[in-house]
């Protein structure tokens, strides 16, 4: 019989880590980063639960840095096996983990230069060479291949929807199918195609992130517009913290039609965050993935000034005509576009706008829920910026798109088990699958394991 644990992700968003075991296999699906609130992200610098040196591969949904960003700390602690992923995943992943292994070695250069942290010194979780060593265990899968891990264990991956590679993994564990849904995508997003049905599952592992919430059917292209046009003509800036990978390159596009159908001012854009930068050029690389013509995917690299360097970043605080910023990180908790809030976020004439799921306790969330400060670098920051959501640019499945995805199964699971959400959001998700399906559906707890 095998085993499942869970290791992260369980009544929380982030941290995405499943231990799978059988009579001779460990095999790891996601090995995220917990984000967000202090003591979640104290748990990256525990101990893994598990001897990382009897892992025997580790299999990636997506390239997410709640997905994939504790990899290098798991290559830094003696893990050598592989790391499966889509092209475009290792593609993504390669941007994000050397970004991530930079960030974590500046944040804690800065803790150390301005003696804003009780460690002395501060040290990174790890650096950027970590990452690069990680990054040579990565092994490329296609989508819709079965691979062989072991005697009568095997797996492959299916579109999830979700970001550029994001894979839908289901497992044959000797007779047993075992289905991990990733982050699952929308059915009609702006960008990406839909996820790919699934039938047969005897073991589901289903993401919750909106399990309590439904998108608004807002037009996401005449809301940012909207903002954009107000906030111009009363001369401020528009700055947007976007996730690097997948929400950048969705506020591109609209800003290519606004652009196109003359909808916004012709005001500077500029993409400030070098991870975005290469994570949208390989829009141009995975045709394959998004709907996007190779034409248009040109024309939306080209949307945008690319800001190089960290000088000219903060050359675009002095420019006080009215512009718009893209920035990571998401969340606004690292990254370049820290101190844009820092400089724009205490100005009425500007808008900050919001464009992604905001983890509990992030700076995000806290300005989005009407902080009248943050702090930013030890320092209190006053936001006096007008603060936007424009909701419906979302790339996780609401429950209703959750539910409509479900009902493709032609039979129900023995098990259903609601990760990757807080626990109000999986509550409200198992109870709407128990009500339209009768389905037997469970929420586990941190490091609970479950005989499968």
């Amino acid at each position: 019989m095998a085993k499942l644990q869970f290791l992260g992700a369980a009544e929380t968003v982030t941290g995405s880590k499943y231990l799978l075991k059988t009579f001779n296999r460990k095999i790891l699906i996601d090995c995220g980063l917990f984000q967000g609130e202090k003591e979640l992200r104290e748990q990256n610098w525990a101990p893994f639960p598990a001897d990382v040196t009897t892992l025997d591969a580790v299999v990636l949904t997506h390239a997410h840095i709640d997905h994939s960003g504790y990899i290098p700390r798991l290559v830094a602690q003696g893990f050598r096996g592989p790391i499966y992923a889509t092209r475009a995943t290792v593609d993504l992943a390669e941007i994000l983990l050397k970004d991530s292994g930079r960030l974590q070695e500046e944040d804690a250069n800065l803790a150390n230069l301005y003696d804003f942290s009780k460690h002395k010194p501060a040290l990174p979780l790890y650096t950027e060479k970590d990452a690069m060593q990680a990054l040579t265990q990565f092994k490329t899968i296609d989508y819709g291949t079965q691979y062989q891990l072991g005697d009568e264990l095997s797996f492959h991956a299916s579109r999830a929807g979700h970001i550029l590679g994001s894979a839908i993994i289901t497992f044959n564990v000797d007779s047993e199918v075992v289905v991990f849904s990733g982050d699952l995508g929308r059915p009609e997003d702006l960008i990406m195609k839909k996820p790919a049905e699934i039938q047969v599952a005897d073991v589901l592992v289903l993401e919750s992130t909106y399990g309590n919430k439904k998108h608004t059917k807002e037009d996401p292209i005449q809301k940012l517009g909207a903002i954009i046009r107000k906030t111009a003509k009363q001369g401020g800036t528009v700055l947007i913290p976007s996730f690097a990978v997948g929400r950048t390159q969705t506020i591109l596009y609209i800003l290519y039609l606004l652009r196109k159908e003359g909808a916004i001012p012709d005001i500077p854009i500029y993409l400030d965050s070098p991870m975005a930068q290469d994570a949208t050029d390989i829009l141009l690389k995975h045709l394959s993935e998004h709907k996007l013509s190779r034409e248009t995917a040109a024309e939306v690299c080209k949307i945008a000034e690319y800001v190089q360097t960290s000088d000219r970043s903060k050359q675009l605080n002095f420019n006080t005509k009215p512009k718009i910023i893209i920035s990571a990180s998401g969340m606004a908790e690292g990254g370049r576009v820290l101190h844009h809030i820092k400089y724009h976020g205490p100005k009425p004439e500007n808008t900050i706008v919001f464009v992604g799921f905001q983890a509990p306790m992030t700076r995000g969330e806290k300005i989005l829920d009407g902080a009248k400060e943050v702090k930013i670098h030890g320092e209190m920051i006053p936001i006096r910026a007008r603060v936007e959501y424009v909701d419906s640019l979302s790339s996780h499945a609401d429950y209703e798109e959750i539910l409509g995805w479900l009902k493709k199964f032609v039979k129900a699971p023995k098990l259903v088990f609601l990760t990757h959400g807080d626990i109000e959001s999986a509550l409200a998700l198992k109870a709407r699958i128990e009500d339209a399906f009768g389905w037997n559906v469970v929420i586990p707890k941190h490091l609970q394991e479950f005989t499968i």
